[in-house]
């Protein structure tokens, strides 16, 4: 006689192997018929890949149809110092141009263009002085721009205006040069901790670990660049080791100190000044109370002595 329970743990058996031999038969179909999703990534990974360089490299790959492109496009750069940039026209087929010009507004510099006429197979320059912002290539071939490498003067507006029989079409770029600041932490003499972010462009963030009594002041450049100084007082909190947190958009950086005993208690001139005049006041309340208690009992001991002289003259 079959036990009922055996009997269903049999059955409960069967029905999993017939679940999982489908589940298996069902997804090696479909493997067979898709391809593997990590090749289909890396393949698009490699196609965007070709798009970006092809996109500065052969105009005759990019847009067949102008109208697809917009007409103005305008991107916010910002590029570390020292970097090298290649900045790109809009994308359209170079058998469809006429003229390529690229206008370069830099801070306290003139005005410059580069232009390039297809027809003629010639290019102009005016008022372009700077070696380091050149063609890429041959402009027939890439019309794209080169800065190497980038320095803080570069700082400014690029423009690539391409005419077609269609329109002009523009692609800008503002380029935001970024300097990193150089971060120094020390004590002074008056006990203060003072934290600088030198030279940064843009402006540097200081903050501390612990919070203290700070002050922040900022110094600007005439190269653009700023340096920002937080100067801290812990006085009369029991603190040992501060921390100096940069934040900047070239990357932060942390500093730490550990704080002198004497600069732990120490503060600055006036509260010191402040303290010196509360010790002294105390000090001068204490002896005022002790000569007026040693006067009073000092009285009350005579009064006592004289009522029991009489006393005693009152009992002869």
């Amino acid at each position: 006689m079959l036990c009922p329970w055996r009997t269903a743990n049999l059955g409960l058996l069967l029905i999993l192997t017939v679940f999982l031999v489908t589940e298996c038969t069902h997804s090696e179909a479909e493997g067979a018929a898709r391809p593997n999703n990590s090749l289909i990534l890396q393949d698009s990974k490699e196609n965007l890949a070709l798009a970006s360089s092809s996109s500065c490299m052969d105009g005759t790959q990019i847009t067949q149809n102008n109208s697809a492109f917009p007409t103005e496009v305008n991107t916010s750069w910002p590029i570390l110092m020292g970097e090298n940039a290649v900045l790109c026209c809009p994308p359209i087929a170079l058998k469809y141009l006429i003229i390529i010009t690229w206008e370069i507004i830099l801070r306290g510099q003139p005005f410059c263009k580069k232009a390039y006429k297809k027809e003629t197979n010639e290019t102009k320059e005016t008022n372009c002085t700077d070696e380091r912002i050149t063609w890429i290539s041959r402009p027939d071939q890439n019309p794209a721009l080169q800065i190497r490498p980038v320095v803080i003067t570069h700082d400014g507006y690029y423009r690539c205006i391409m005419g077609t029989p269609d329109g002009n079409f523009h692609r800008g770029y503002h380029l935001q040069v970024l300097v990193t600041p150089e971060v120094t932490l020390f004590q002074s003499r008056n006990g203060a901790v003072v934290c600088k972010a030198v030279a940064g462009k843009p402006a540097a963030q200081i903050s501390w670990i612990p919070e203290g009594d700070c002050v922040t002041e900022q110094e600007y450049w005439g190269n653009g660049t700023v340096t920002v100084k937080s100067t801290c007082h812990w006085e009369g909190h029991d603190v040992y080791t501060v921390t100096c947190h940069v934040s900047h958009l070239t990357g932060n950086k942390c500093l730490s100190t550990k704080l002198n005993s004497g600069l732990r208690t120490s503060g600055s001139p006036a509260l010191s000044s402040l303290r010196i005049i509360l010790y002294v006041k105390l000090s001068l309340f204490v002896v005022i109370l002790v000569i007026t208690g040693f006067v009073f009992f000092q009285r009350i001991n005579d009064v006592r002595m004289k009522v029991e002289g009489a006393g005693n003259q009152l009992n002869i």
